[in-house]
């Protein structure tokens, strides 16, 4: 399987994961912190359910230590 698109809803919704953070669906069509922010309100379903199935299915946390 290949790496999501960095900032799609999938790549965002991993490192939210990733780093601890709360769940909040968004994405970066041009790449993360690049261009503007899609946010939720303007997300298709698909979208949300790309950016929930990253979040939902990384394993792995940033270790604060």
């Amino acid at each position: 399987m290949d790496l999501p698109k960095h900032g799609s809803p999938q790549d965002r919704g991993s490192a939210d994961a990733y780093y601890g953070r709360r769940f909040d669906p968004h994405w970066w069509p041009e790449g993360t912190s690049k261009g503007i922010r899609v946010e939720m309100a303007d997300m298709t379903k698909e979208q949300i359910e790309e950016y929930t199935y990253g979040y939902d299915n990384e394993e792995d946390r940033k270790d604060w230590g």
